[in-house]
């Protein structure tokens, strides 16, 4: 029996099983790789999703955000009366309230002459409405008629305009037969829902959609005084105002962005969906893999069960395989991934990179995919008969 126990704490089994047909290992671990690849890219594009479209959210100078009850996301704002704003200033504890303008519009991409689609944001230049400092610093060239300040990272060729936007040059494009001037450049990002963002004056933008109007808003930027608490002053402030206008504090407003793409979005779902075929075909590879195996030693395995060993060594060397096959095919499938995120994050211009909470998700998600291929691939080795199988 000593020498039994022995055996089982010396011979790694599973290991000399993988390796006696290396093919056959090669073949696992590139399948695995290749599943992991396919998570890591799903789930990337997914975080990249989630970052870029609340990009703006994060930037916005408040630590409470007034919205319509209609509005959907940024990108599908409704509006309300500014009147709101005034009212909440009489609430205790609200230091500013500023009134931000959000619209798409469809400009002429100054290099190329090609129409894209770019996301504006008015507010009035004398109070800054982002923690962007490259924005507060230019706040005096959105007060000139048409004067805006450009996405420095945006989707599409723009390099020849910022190139000369960043020597001091003005730079001139066409929007609906009105010229624009870029009179500086910011840095924010594109996102899913526009190629760039533009930063405008509140007259400027009004000027650039002539069917709003200075009283409906889109975006209210509460700010409290020092030493308040925004969550109390937000309570107070859903008890004051009527119920045509949504009080929400700064993190509430950037989970708002987020649950849109998250839940009501078809683009979140997929992405989510594609994480999970990958987990699929990945135990589908292991699966045949690990039941090639233990076909193949039968025989093997009968000859320990007639010497004495239970189901559960069996199972523990399978197990054994499963957990080797996804450690080394995690390697390659970590590796990978961060060449493909650079290249997809300069084809996309979006926030797409590799994180630590991120290849622990995937790891975890690798060894239950082998675990479960092994699970499967064990259901007969446990019903067999030494007997039978000689």
């Amino acid at each position: 029996m000593g020498i039994i126990q022995q055996l089982r704490r010396r011979t790694p089994l599973g290991w000399l099983q993988l390796s006696h047909e290396k093919g056959r290992l090669l073949v696992a671990l590139a399948g695995i790789a290749f599943a992991d690849v396919l998570m890591f890219m799903q789930l990337g594009f997914q975080a990249s999703l989630y970052d870029s479209n609340t990009r703006v959210n994060r930037a916005m100078l408040a630590d409470i955000v007034l919205l319509s009850p209609k509005a959907l996301n940024l990108q599908n704002m409704s509006t309300f009366s500014r009147r709101r704003l005034l009212q909440a200033l009489d609430v205790p504890g609200v230091k500013t309230a500023t009134a931000v303008y959000v619209g798409n519009i469809t400009w002429r991409n100054p290099q190329t002459l090609l129409s894209a689609t770019v996301q504006v944001l008015g507010f009035a230049p004398d109070e800054p409405a982002f923690d962007l400092p490259e924005v507060n610093q230019q706040l005096n060239k959105l007060k000139l008629p048409y004067h805006v300040l450009f996405d420095r990272k945006p989707r599409g060729k723009y390099a020849d305009a910022i190139a000369q936007v960043s020597q001091g040059k003005k730079v001139t494009t066409e929007v609906d037969r009105r010229t624009l001037t870029i009179a500086g450049l910011f840095t924010l990002g594109a996102s899913f829902g526009a190629d760039a963002s533009l930063m405008a004056s509140d007259q400027t933008f009004l000027r650039l959609f002539p069917r709003r109007d200075a009283v409906s808003v889109s975006v209210g930027l509460i700010r409290v005084k020092p030493g308040c608490d925004s969550q109390q002053v937000a309570a107070v402030l859903k008890y004051h105002l009527p119920d045509d206008v949504r009080v929400l504090t700064k993190q509430q407003y950037v989970q708002f962005e987020e649950n849109y793409w998250r839940s009501a979005s078809p683009v979140g779902f997929v992405f989510g969906l594609g994480t999970a075929m990958s987990f699929v075909v990945g135990v589908v590879i292991v699966y045949q893999v690990l039941s090639t195996d233990v076909n193949s030693h039968l025989k093997e395995y009968a000859t320990f069960k007639a010497m004495g060993y239970g189901n559960s060594y069996l199972l523990g060397v399978v197990f054994e395989e499963a957990v080797i096959l996804a450690f080394l095919g995690f390697i390659p499938g970590a590796i990978l991934p961060f060449g493909l995120y650079a290249l997809a994050a300069k084809a996309t211009a979006l926030p797409i990179y590799m994180t630590a909470s991120r290849a622990v998700f995937v790891f975890i998600l690798t060894v239950a995919m082998c675990a479960l291929s092994g699970a499967i691939a064990t259901r007969k080795l446990q019903s067999a008969d030494p007997a039978d199988m000689f």
